[in-house]
This record gives structure tokens, C-alpha cells and sequence, in this order.
């Protein structure tokens, strides 16, 4: 069947707009009729409200969702209304005339909201019909003409001139149908006798009652009526009213007595034993809810009672005696039903926005949503609220519609998220509450700079290390996130010696670990200092800065080197000592210096191995050597002490020295022609007297080789007399007895320039120090060339000077200047006091 749709009405579009995000009220009623094919047309929205059609899909228009089934939808591309599911009225609305379908219509952008309703028509789509094919009546033959028999009503879905409206007996002899109303709510088909039954004539009478509805075309549907003819039993029950009217709570629990009915027959026996059952008239729901007694007529509540689906009930109850013959008779029992606070307050979001900036203005729209409730009068009143510790209100201005909006500043940094609980109360007594959770993400925006762990960092490295190792690494931290959190580091463009800084050190950017780009000596840089620059991703970038100290940890690199005395042959250093020396003859004082810092300096002194070992001691922290016990006649007159000085750095590094100590008599300086007593560790008894003789051959031998090397120097002084004395060479030889012994200086090696010796104060040091120019020496030694001549109680410094072979006769020091080997600077870190150094002797 095609149906032709009618827009039957449409009211005018009323809006009341606040402000941009206010709700815009408005009212469009359609009318279509039920079983409509899906994508037929209801109405074009956009024309009704006004909106052009690529306005309306910009702006997201759409049905808001509901707890039923969404029965029409929006065609975005030409703004109609379509059906969007199968609309049955009978099953939507049931006996209820005004069906009308109530849709919410949101648009975004501002937000606006159009309430429309869809009257749903009925058509002739269900034709009457009986609950039974047969009607079964047994009558009996002293019936009296005029004796009614109500039949089963007729049942039509379908409402107005499309439902029930009339039953037509067919022809027959003894019987007429009459139509009775009932309360105006429907029509009762009734059998009227109208002539005396003769069961001996005929006991069987079959009927056809057919109902017709009104519609067009008419529909009906028949019932066959199967009269019996009984006899005897001619008296009915009878209630004492044909309406009963009760009350019921709502929450009534099953098992609830409504009322108890009482029907009395006069018949006696089983003709006056009556039974009670709900007659055919009484709905389905009134049998799902309601149960009858059917010996004692108690009706008592069997299911749930729902006032927001049945506000009342009309029972039809039937009473029949056990006679052959009875006759049923009925009574109404209309039951109402009164409302209870049984439904909490229903909460519906109809639009969330899940992100919102945390420099959102006040009053912002965060969500929009519903609150109702299914209860009557007060019960159905609510009221909703949020907790008072959030930045959020609620605003209900409009009818059953609240808006939560922002009230205070957000911070994301303090909060991230809220997770906001809404609570919603009716006014029933007692009263309840429903509550519906939704999370609020703020979003970051770049209002904080990134800022490091510390003011001033301070990093350490050890020198020697190896290029491109990590040296340190700075942290700064961003209490954004995202891009607004994403720090990129780098090097301020600055210069350390007259150098880019970044020749020194590097910077990862993403990390912030810096590296060395160079290998550091702590003896050429102690430290410097780098600034560090970090910025974050976001628009616009924020920044910060920091300094870094680097200082170099200085490493054990350097070993000890022995200055004074300087060794004349590989590492032996030859000097003298007087045979008339008593205990605590201050013999010499080794020097030594060490490049390196701090422990890594700190030099301790020796003696390693001795020809006598009880003879000489040596301070361990000055290296000073002093004699323990006069030196006897026994004792050698070659004396060689292994000396070892050596820092206390991790690894210790050391520096050794062999010094021969020749034991002069305090007449003659006594020399030695033997090369070596390293393999000496002590004199025997049986040697003495061998060692003596040659002692003294060799004596006699090297006078007479002094003797003729003095004549020669006598020559070549006075060569040296005739020409001009050079302020570089010195005119005599030197000879110290002083705390250092003879310095004597090798062929290619030179004290160097920043060497200072430290001697003590004490007396004895003093008193042990003198220098002698001696002919002796220059024979059979390398001279020294000195500056200046000075006096023997002048001279307390060693000083720079060259080695000569023994046939150069004027040695210039310029020409020694590219020979001189370096050693680093010392260091002082490590200096005893005069004090300290008279403790330690």
C-alpha cells in the first residue's frame, strides 16, 4: 500500500539566544504515518529551520542519542529527515491517540538545541480479533427470551476510526447481538435469547459473530459461537457491585492483597459453587501483574508495579458457578496506582569536550547534559552538583539541561586532569541520587621555561683522558609536556685562550651529556668555565642558562726528577765527604722535583742501598743526608748509596739515583780510580791489607798525574789571563762543602731555570756549607762555568752552567742553549717549613 505523507503541522521557530554558547529553544512538529519504508521523507529541517545545507554539516548537526531506538536520521547533503527505522505505532505508543516521537537536534558552533517532534499516524494495518476461534456457551433450555450472554470482546491494535467499531451477528432463529458499551472505553458483544431454547429440538445452536473496524478498507475478523443447551441451573452469582475502585502503592511488593470480591448465588449445591477468574476482557499486563484467588476472589499483586508504565488498571473478573449451565457474571476492579520516589534521576551527556586548554577563559563550555527523572510531582524534581574544590560550575538556566562550565584558572602543571563526579538529587522523600563521572584533560600550553637542576655545576675530568669521552652531564627540567617539554641543549659561543670554547668540549642537544673534544693537561689548563644554553619546542621557545666549572683532576703522569745532584755518568752523581765527619755531618741534600699536584707531588726520600748501612741516613721528606756515626778507618773510602724518591701518586712513579761519596782526608782529597763498587755490599777482614796496598800504589800514581795536570792548568790560566774575560765564563773552578756536596753537571744535561733549592735555617746546615776552587777537581772532572765567581759563603744556589770536555778551553753558554733538556714546572704544593724540617733531622 503507498501512502502519500502529510506535514500536518509545524510551528514557528521561537529562539532565545543568550550568548554564542548559549542553547537556541525551538519547537518543529511533523506528521507521517506508522510503517513507513526506511529513507522515506519526513520533513527537510533545513528549510524549516532556516539553515542552509553545507551550514548545517559545518556545523555538525545531529540527533542527539536517547534511550531509545533512533527512528529517524539527517541526510547532511540535502538536510531532509529521513525514517531511519521501522515506526509501529501500536508498538510505540499502544492504545495511546496523540503518538508523538520527541527528538533533540544538536547543532555545534555555537551550540544550539531544536526539539522535534514526529507525530506518528495510524493506519488500517490491523484487522479484529478474538483471542479464540470458538466461543463455547452452554444455556439453559428454561432460559428466559431476553437473557443476555456476553461474548469475548474483539481486540484491535489499530486506534480511532481504524479500531473495533462494530459486531454483526449472522442471521439466525432465536438470537440477536446487542452492543454494549463499556465506561466509553469499548464495546461488548452481547448474545441476547430471543425466543424459549428446546433442547429437544435443537441442542446445538452455531453462531457467527464478525467485528468490524472502521478503516478503509474495512478489516474484520469472526467468531464461531457454539450455544449448548443445558438445563436445570437458572440462577447466576451476583456481585454486590458491578465497580470496585482501589488504590495501590507503587512499591507494593507481590503477594499484596487489593481486595477480596464476594459473589453470591442462590442455587444450592455445585449449581451454587462459584469460582473467580479473570474474564477474557482483562489485559495481558493486568495477567502479568495480578493474580485472583479462584476459591476465595482475593486479587493480590503477582509482578512488579511501575507507575511510569501503568498508572492504573482496570480488572475484569468473571464469577461462575459449578452448575451445569452456569452463567458468568462480572465486575470491574479499577485499580490506581500511586507514584513512589522508586526512580534515581537519569543523567545523559549530550556533549563533552575532553580537552580543554589550560588558558581557557572563564565560563568556557566544558560539557552539556540532561537530567530527568521518570517520577511524578516532587519525586521528579532534581537538582544537580559538583563538588566545590573543582574550577567548574554548573549552570541550569534552561529546563532540565545543565552546562558545566569553567569558574577558576587552569593549571596544568598543578592538575592534568579532573575527574569530575556529577551529582544529581530528586526531591522525593527519601530522596535519590544518581551520579555520572567525566574526565577533563587540560591541554599544555608553553608558559614555563625549562630550568636546570642546579644554579652552578661543577664537573671534573681527569687529565690524559681520551678524546670524545663524556665528561659530565647537566639536566634541566620542563614541567610542560610535549613539544613545550622537548629541550634542545647547547653551547653558549664563547672562548676559553684566545680559543672557540668549542674546541674544548661538545654538547649532545637532546641528552645535554658533554664530551671532551680534546685531550686536557693539568699542568697547561687547571680549569675553565662553559655555558650552557637549553630551550624548549614550544611556540614561542622559552630558554634558560647555566655555567659549568670544569676542572681538570690532575693524574700521577709526571715521575720525580732529581735535580741536584745531577749525575755525571748515566744516573751516578760523584761527590766527597770529609774523612774527620762526626755524627749529624750534614753530607748532601738530594732535590728533586715532580710536575704533577697534590699527592701526586708529594715526594719521599730513600736509601735504597748502602756500602755501610748504619753510616748515612737520609730524610725522608726533605732528602737531606746526614751522617748516623763518625766515619771510621774501617769504613770504605768509596761510599755508594742508592738513592730512590718517589712520588705518592696512584701509580707511584719513581726516580733513582747512584751517588758515590768519595771519603777525603781532611789533609788530601782522597780519589778513587776504581769505576764501580756496585757490586760492593761490604768490606771483608781478609781485603784490608790488599786494599791498602793498592790503595797506595794508586795514591802514588795519581799525585804524580796531578802534579802534571797542574802545570798544564797553570799554562792555560795564564792563556786565559791574556784575553778578555767573558761575563759567561768563570775564571776558577768551584768546589761546594756545602749541603748539596759538589754539584757536578753532566755533558748534556742542565740544571734547570726554575729549579729553587730550599735549605733550612738550623745551624748545623749552615755551618757545613763552604766551596773551594781547586784545581784537583778540574783535572779530573768537567769544570763548571758559572756566571760570576763568587765566595764560598756566598754561593748558596746551585747554578746553570754547561759541561766542557776537558780540552775546550772558553765554553760560551749561548751555544748550550738548544741542548738543555726541559723538566717541567715544579710544584710547591709539598714545601716543609724550617720548623718541620729540624723535627725531621
Amino acid at each position: 500500500m503507498r501512502y502519500t505523507i502529510h506535514i500536518l503541522l509545524k510551528y514557528q521557530l521561537v529562539c532565545f539566544v543568550f550568548s554564542p554558547w548559549d542553547l537556541c529553544s525551538a519547537q518543529i512538529r511533523y506528521s507521517i504515518p506508522e510503517e513507513l519504508q526506511l529513507g522515506a521523507f519526513v520533513g527537510n529541517i533545513a528549510a524549516d529551520l532556516g539553515f542552509d545545507v553545507k551550514q548545517l554539516a559545518a556545523r555538525g548537526i545531529r540527533v542527539a542519542s536517547g534511550p531509545t531506538k533512533q527512528y529517524v536520521a539527517i541526510n547532511l547533503q540535502n538536510g531532509n529527515l529521513l525514517v531511519n527505522a521501522k515506526i509501529d505505532r501500536e508498538e510505540l505508543c499502544g492504545p495511546i491517540f496523540d503518538c508523538v516521537l520527541s527528538l533533540d537536534l544538536v547543532l555545534e558552533n555555537p551550540l544550539i538545541l531544536y526539539q522535534v517532534e514526529v507525530q506518528i499516524v495510524d493506519i488500517n494495518d490491523n484487522a479484529p480479533t478474538f483471542q479464540q476461534n470458538q466461543i463455547r456457551l452452554e444455556i439453559s433450555e428454561i432460559g428466559a427470551t431476553g437473557t443476555r450472554f456476553t461474548l469475548d470482546s474483539a481486540h484491535d491494535p489499530d486506534i480511532g476510526t481504524n479500531s473495533l467499531q462494530t459486531y454483526q451477528l449472522l442471521p439466525n432463529d432465536y438470537f440477536s447481538l446487542d452492543v454494549q458499551m463499556r465506561s466509553g472505553k469499548g464495546m461488548l458483544p452481547v448474545l441476547v435469547l430471543q425466543r424459549p431454547l428446546d433442547r429437544e429440538v435443537i441442542s446445538k445452536h452455531k453462531l457467527t459473530v464478525i467485528a468490524k473496524d472502521g478503516g478503509t478498507p474495512v478489516q474484520s475478523g469472526t467468531v464461531q459461537v457454539i450455544v449448548t443447551v443445558k438445563d436445570v441451573n437458572d440462577n447466576a452469582p451476583v456481585f454486590p457491585q458491578s465497580v470496585y475502585r482501589v488504590t495501590l502503592l507503587e512499591s507494593a511488593p507481590p503477594g499484596t492483597l487489593i481486595i477480596t470480591l464476594n459473589a453470591t448465588d442462590l442455587d444450592d449445591g455445585p449449581n451454587g459453587e462459584i469460582t473467580y477468574s479473570f474474564s477474557s476482557h482483562s489485559s495481558t499486563i493486568v495477567r502479568e501483574v495480578f493474580e485472583v484467588d479462584s476459591k476465595t476472589g482475593e486479587i493480590r499483586v503477582r509482578g512488579v508495579l511501575d507507575y511510569e508504565e501503568n498508572s492504573a488498571f482496570e480488572i475484569n473478573v468473571q464469577a461462575i458457578d459449578m452448575g451445569s449451565g452456569a452463567i458468568p457474571e462480572h465486575c470491574d476492579v479499577l485499580v490506581n496506582i500511586i507514584d513512589v520516589n522508586d526512580n534515581p534521576p537519569e543523567v545523559a551527556l549530550r556533549s563533552l569536550s575532553s580537552d580543554i586548554p589550560e588558558d581557557a577563559p572563564l565560563e568556557t563550555i566544558v560539557a552539556l547534559f540532561t537530567a530527568a527523572d521518570k517520577d511524578s510531582g516532587q519525586n521528579g524534581q532534581v537538582q544537580c552538583h559538583i563538588s566545590d574544590q573543582l574550577p567548574f560550575k554548573l549552570d541550569s538556566s534552561k529546563n532540565k539541561y545543565y552546562k558545566l562550565l569553567t569558574d577558576h584558572v587552569l593549571d596544568r602543571e598543578n592538575t592534568s586532569r579532573y575527574d569530575i563526579i556529577i551529582t544529581c538529587t530528586d526531591a522525593g522523600n527519601p530522596s535519590l541520587t544518581s551520579e555520572r563521572a567525566m574526565r577533563i584533560e587540560v591541554s599544555d600550553i608553553n608558559d614555563n621555561a625549562p630550568r636546570f637542576t642546579r644554579p652552578v655545576y661543577t664537573a671534573r675530568i681527569k687529565e690524559n683522558n681520551i678524546i670524545g669521552v663524556s665528561m659530565f652531564s647537566v639536566t634541566a627540567l620542563d614541567p610542560d609536556v610535549g613539544n613545550n617539554a622537548r629541550l634542545h641543549y647547547s653551547l653558549a659561543p664563547t672562548h676559553f685562550q684566545n680559543t672557540p670554547l668549542s674546541a674544548f668540549v661538545s654538547i649532545n642537544s637532546q641528552s645535554g651529556e658533554i664530551f671532551a673534544q680534546r685531550s686536557f693537561d693539568y699542568e697547561q689548563i687547571k680549569d675553565f668555565h662553559v655555558k650552557v644554553h637549553v630551550r624548549d619546542s614550544g611556540v614561542p621557545p622559552l630558554s634558560s642558562n647555566v655555567s659549568v666549572h670544569v676542572v681538570i683532576v690532575d693524574q700521577n703522569d709526571n715521575a720525580p726528577v732529581i735535580v741536584n745532584p745531577l749525575p755525571e755518568h748515566g744516573s751516578t752523581a760523584t761527590e766527597t765527604i770529609s774523612s774527620s765527619a762526626e755524627a749529624g755531618y750534614l753530607v748532601l741534600k738530594i732535590s728533586a722535583t715532580d710536575a704533577d699536584a697534590g699527592e701526586n707531588a708529594h715526594l719521599s726520600y730513600q736509601i735504597l742501598q748502602a756500602t755501610s748501612p748504619n753510616l748515612f741516613t737520609i730524610s725522608t721528606h726533605t732528602g737531606e743526608i746526614w751522617t748516623i756515626r763518625s766515619i771510621a778507618r774501617t769504613d770504605a773510602s768509596k761510599q755508594r748509596l742508592n738513592i730512590v724518591v718517589t712520588d705518592t701518586g696512584i701509580p707511584s712513579l719513581s726516580a733513582s739515583l747512584a751517588l758515590l761519596l768519595n771519603v777525603v782526608d781532611s789533609q788530601s782529597e782522597t780519589f778513587s780510580s776504581v769505576t764501580s763498587l756496585s757490586h760492593y755490599t761490604g768490606l771483608t777482614p781478609d781485603l784490608t791489607l790488599s786494599l791498602v796496598i793498592v790503595l797506595g800504589i794508586i795514591s802514588a800514581i795519581f799525585l804524580m798525574i796531578l802534579i802534571i795536570l797542574a802545570s798544564i792548568l797553570h799554562k792555560d790560566r795564564s792563556g786565559l789571563r791574556d784575553q778578555h774575560c767573558f761575563p759567561s765564563v768563570c775564571c776558577c773552578l768551584e768546589t761546594r762543602h756545602s749541603l748539596n756536596g759538589i754539584k757536578k753537571a753532566s755533558r748534556s744535561l742542565q740544571i734547570p731555570p726554575n729549579y729553587v733549592e730550599v735549605f733550612g735555617g738550623d745551624p748545623l746546615s749552615q755551618s757545613f756549607r763552604y766551596e773551594s776552587c781547586s784545581t784537583l777537581q778540574s783535572a779530573k772532572r768537567h769544570f763548571i762555568t758559572a756566571n760570576t765567581c763568587k765566595s764560598s759563603s756566598g754561593n748558596n744556589r746551585a747554578q746553570n752552567g754547561h759541561i766542557g770536555n776537558e780540552n775546550t778551553k772558553v765554553i760560551n753558554t749561548d751555544h748550550y742553549s738548544n741542548a738543555v733538556t726541559e723538566v717541567k714546572q715544579p710544584n710547591a704544593d709539598w714545601h716543609f717549613s724550617q720548623a718541620n724540617r729540624a723535627e725531621l733531622n
